[in-house]
């Protein structure tokens, strides 16, 4: 396999950073009037200005190359292709058959899996509108008022983040409720809310094992049971699942299971029956409107030359920030408050996608990878950690999220944020210099050097005509084609997630010990937690 380090367009990238990196962007922007012009790009009702970045047509230039030399194009037909990029699991990575809006068939092993697919939407369609219709009612003949997803990782945070999101398209006389962590307290604090009769639970866990879901489905149906009895489960509860026989055990109806397929991973399958929750908040049309959003994006990553590719992009860029200016961190940076979950959404897409050590053919990695991704709605980021994005001694590039219109336009709310979202780009850009500091008003000379901002400070702004489903369709597949073209140049596999394997093999090992008090076999450090964990629960 080839190292990527080593090809001649890194060495190139490498000298050219020693180049750029001494031009301060007030500069850049002095000398190319058009700057703006030539460094952004579009798509339908999505904006991308990438001009606040420490690059040059020369930079681009060489990292386009890079990419040639990964193979990103390649790769890309391989996935579309239906090919089993997850060489470690030898599986097809397809997420995008399940928002594919043409009549284009996708194949895996040969297959075409679009019929499949139109059938679980169908399914998915169907229910969705009982439930929003009032057909499908609770044991008791009450109509549903309540739906409690329940799930993990993918399971959770892209239903959850995606409601949110489209809160404005949602049925109003339907209320949302995601349970996740195996806290106790998280599934106990949300029943309390509810009523037994008019509450339906999501079970999201494609073996139907997962330890996290399967404790909190278990406390929700024993809930659900004690007010309404046994029978009352079939009609409380729904699975999006593949086994069919745990399923049953459980108390569901097979019609009542929506299934998928092992070629849609986990943090890729919102688009799947997985996003039944989201279906039911905002109806079949509109989630509709969502998977065409995505495969607009999805055309236009598979299609488009690099000069022209949004999430190519934006994957180079992440690229020369990591690997040649050495900066490990990210922001992700909504300014839309029904965005708040974007943050952990991506944090699981990227970090569990390309958070890897190793090569695809198992070699240690002889570069960077992913980096740590953070985030927070603005403007309340800006009263918590901008402070060290503006002055601190770590440079960490960020991404700021925006809509031109608001589906909540309420006096001077929506242009106050706006007026944010541009001034914080702007400054960490161009900073504010001594001079500038001085002649601005009086001030102290001591405070001087508190009040000059460097600047150079890189980041993109991504603006979207209103956060609709389309759009967010198109937001998230532009950062999951982001993620895989960074994946394949640092010649990492994207798809599997080994290392959340070990803490639950341990957790396992050591969960007999706090249920039954045995010894545990270990290391000082957790002997003695358990042992001051045993002491404190004899003695609450």
């Amino acid at each position: 396999m080839k190292d990527i380090s080593k090809t001649p367009a890194w060495v190139a990238l490498t000298a050219h950073k020693r180049a750029i990196e001494r031009v301060h962007l007030r500069d850049l922007f002095a000398g190319d009037p058009q700057r703006f012009a030539k460094f952004s790009l579009s798509l339908g009702n999505l904006f991308l200005d990438f001009s606040k970045n420490r690059l040059d047509g020369e930079t681009l230039r060489l990292l386009r190359t890079l990419a040639v030399e990964a193979d990103v194009a390649g790769a890309t037909a391989k996935m579309f292709g239906g090919e089993a990029i997850n060489n470690t699991e030898n599986r097809a990575v397809l997420h995008v058959a399940l928002r594919n809006r043409s009549d284009r068939p996708m194949l895996v092993d040969g297959k075409d899996v679009m019929p499949g697919v139109r059938a679980v939407l169908a399914h998915m369609g169907a229910f969705a509108d009982a439930v929003r219709g009032g057909t499908w009612k609770g044991a008791t003949g009450n109509l549903i008022r309540d739906v409690v997803n329940i799930g993990i990782g993918g399971s959770d945070l892209g239903p959850a983040m995606a409601v949110q999101a489209l809160s404005p398209y949602q049925q109003k006389n339907l209320t949302f409720h995601f349970v996740s962590n195996v806290d106790g307290a998280h599934i106990a604090d949300t029943l309390e809310k509810l009523d037994p009769a008019t509450t339906l639970f999501v079970i999201v866990s494609k073996t139907f094992t997962t330890q996290e879901t399967m404790a909190n489905a278990g406390t929700a149906r024993d809930w659900l049971v004690r007010a309404l009895g046994a029978d009352a489960v079939a009609k409380h509860f729904v699975a999006v699942s593949t086994n069919a026989a745990k399923v049953r055990d459980f108390g569901i109806a097979s019609d009542n299971m929506f299934g998928f397929w092992d070629w849609v991973g986990g943090r890729y399958s919102l688009w799947s029956a997985v996003g039944l929750s989201l279906m039911l908040a905002i109806g079949p049309t509109q989630f509709g409107n969502f998977l065409a959003g995505a495969h607009e994006m999805d055309e236009h990553f598979r299609t488009a030359p690099p000069e022209q590719n949004l999430p190519l992009t934006l994957a180079l860029i992440g690229i020369w920030y990591v690997n040649f200016f050495g900066w490990s961190h990210h922001a992700v940076l909504p300014y839309e408050q029904r965005l708040a979950r974007f943050p952990a959404y991506l944090q699981q897409a990227d970090m569990e996608s390309n958070g890897k050590g190793v090569t695809r053919d198992g070699k240690p990695v002889s570069h960077a990878t992913g980096p740590i991704l953070f985030g927070e709605p603005g403007t309340n980021g800006q009263h918590a950690f901008y402070q060290l994005l503006h002055q601190g001694t770590q440079i960490v590039p960020a991404d700021f999220i925006a809509a031109a219109t608001s589906a909540t336009e309420t006096g001077r709310h929506h242009p106050l944020l706006l007026a944010n979202f541009l001034a914080q780009s702007e400054a960490l850009a161009f900073g504010r210099t001594l001079v500038e500091v001085v002649e601005a008003e009086p001030v102290a000379p001591a405070l001087v050097p508190h009040k000059v901002f460097p600047g150079n400070r890189p980041s993109n702004s991504i603006l979207l005509r209103t956060l609709d489903p389309h759009a967010l369709g198109m937001l998230i597949a532009l950062y999951e084609h982001k993620i895989f073209a960074q994946g394949v140049i640092w010649g990492i596999n994207s798809f599997d997630q080994w290392g959340v394997e070990l803490g639950k093999v341990l957790a396992g090992r050591i969960l007999p010990t706090l249920e039954g008090g045995t010894a545990v076999a270990g290391n000082s450090s957790t002997s003695g937690l358990l042992d001051q964990i045993g002491r404190w629960r004899a003695k609450p």
